[in-house]
């Protein structure tokens, strides 16, 4: 099946920002989902935009570990249109939360279903089916009551655009859930309830009393063993009451490892307490450590290969100023700056925890070595405009390798001696592709030049990582009435 990234490249338009939204919203919906004791579907509009024509895909699904599933089979894939499943259209074009009055009946089961259009500044950009099993009868308790309330105040902000944010990075993954352990505060951060895996935490840390009443940031503070980490989670409480979100946490207390995580609560911008996920960690603290020391070898093998590469740098770079040859010293200076790329891409991945490169820190290294020299010989000027984001670390070695061949190429052919100008790397991100435009406002393309009968290296280079690595397209034309473009298209879906 098809991952969420694939589904929305091939069947939408949509910008690299709502993909990366929508990521977001899959990364938190395991919560809505067992907060809510129902199954979550995320659907995209799809197809022409005519709302008589209007079909909406699933492009992912979410089952809740607190109830039974509403849909034991797998939707992702499926297709409706808006007569099969009216409160998806109404949620895009009202652009509020829309309940069913009556169930339906899906396999048997009756299945309740409301709508939760999915904002991004603003505008919906898809929409959460919630869809709830009413075949087992539930008796209302207080942690029924407080999850649905919970979820409830999650929706409406997913409804607003205000959940979830992509700053501070929520580290979903290894993050409490609602299972682990769920406290809900008031808007003076008061305990209203605790669940009881959150009530057995807290006694594992030496509170043996009822937490319901209790200021919980002060509490946790006194009882963990380090004041700094104590004062660190208190704070991240207070912060959630005030609206902003935070990271996890971990803190130990007498022995016990407990992780926290605090999540503001504010429908429709207005304060409504916050949610504290804890969860005892102490029995997998030596799983975690073993991974740790792992993730600790890989980081320590990129600093290492970076640090190999910076001394064959140095090496090249010593040789090149030794030689009295022109073209020798031309060689080992482009070998001296192939070999910096490439050394700062490993740099970059010794610093990382998931084998992933922002390639914007990278290339924002890169220009200005390149824009210095070529300003204090030619006065070039290299400059970058858009974003590329974040891409695995097979993407950002020849990525980085082809943009530093590109501007190179454009330095040494674009202008004449001594004759001034500027270079432009334009990046623009989509759900599907990665595009780059290098452009320049120099002399122009050779009449008779083919990229492919090309025979200068660094474009034999480009021409070999685009196709045997990125397994993308690159072409070479001329700029309206001078200058170059060399437009670079890579896909970013799933690379087998």
């Amino acid at each position: 099946m098809s991952t969420l990234s694939d589904l929305l490249a091939e069947h939408t338009g949509l910008s690299g920002q709502a993909a990366d939204h929508l990521q977001l919203v899959v990364a938190e919906w395991q919560l809505l989902s067992d907060l809510s004791f129902a199954d979550f579907l995320l659907w995209v509009p799809v197809g022409p935009r005519d709302a008589a024509e209007d079909r909406f895909l699933c492009v992912a699904q979410a089952r809740p570990t607190t109830a039974p599933t509403a849909h034991p089979d797998d939707v992702v894939g499926t297709e409706v249109v808006p007569q099969e499943h009216p409160q998806l259209r109404r949620a895009v074009v009202e652009g509020r939360i829309c309940r069913e009055e009556d169930p339906r009946w899906h396999l048997g089961v009756p299945v309740r279903r409301e709508t939760i259009p999915v904002k991004l500044d603003q505008q919906t950009v898809a929409v959460l089916s919630r869809d709830t099993n009413l075949a087992v009868p539930r008796v209302p308790s207080p942690l029924e009551i407080a999850y649905l309330g919970s979820a409830a105040d999650l929706c409406q902000m997913i409804a607003d655009g205000t959940f979830p944010t992509p700053e501070p990075a929520p580290d979903v993954h290894t993050s409490p859930r609602v299972g682990d352990g769920l406290v809900r505060l008031d808007s003076s951060g008061a305990v209203v309830f605790a669940s009881p895996n959150a009530l057995s935490a807290y006694h594992r840390m030496g509170h043996a009393a009822d937490l319901v009443g209790a200021a919980i940031a002060p509490l946790t503070r006194s009882l963990l063993s380090d004041p700094f980490d104590g004062e660190e989670v208190a704070q991240r409480i207070w912060q959630a009451l005030s609206g902003q979100p935070s990271m996890r946490m971990e803190a130990e207390a007498r022995g016990a490892t407990v992780l926290f995580r605090a999540l503001p609560l504010q429908p429709r911008g207005q304060q409504a307490g916050a949610l504290l996920l804890v969860r005892d960690v102490t029995e997998v603290k030596r799983r975690d450590r073993a991974l740790m020391s792992k993730d600790a070898t890989i980081r320590e093998i990129h600093h290492r290969v970076k640090n190999n590469l910076q001394t064959v740098a140095a090496l090249l770079r010593l040789q090149s100023r030794r030689t009295g040859n022109g073209t020798a010293r031309q060689a080992l200076d482009e070998s001296v700056r192939r070999v910096t790329s490439i050394a700062l891409v490993h740099e970059t991945l010794s610093m990382s925890v998931d084998e992933r490169v922002d390639l914007d820190d990278v290339v924002d290294r890169v220009i200005p070595m390149m824009s210095d020299l070529a300003t204090a010989e030619t006065g070039v000027k290299v400059r970058r405009e858009g974003r590329f984001g974040v891409v695995a670390a097979e993407l950002a070695t020849p990525l980085v390798m082809v943009l530093t061949e590109l501007v190179q190429n454009a330095l040494e052919h674009a202008f004449p001696p001594g004759e001034g100008g500027e270079v432009v790397v334009q990046a623009e991100r989509s759900a599907r592709w990665l595009d780059a435009v290098i452009s320049d406002d120099g002399r122009g393309l050779p009449e008779d030049f083919s990229l492919e009968r090309a025979e200068h290296l660094g474009l034999q280079i480009v021409r070999t990582l685009v196709e045997s690595e990125l397994r993308g397209s690159l072409s070479l034309r001329g700029r309206g009435q001078r200058g170059t473009e060399a437009v670079l298209r890579v896909p970013l879906k799933y690379r087998r």
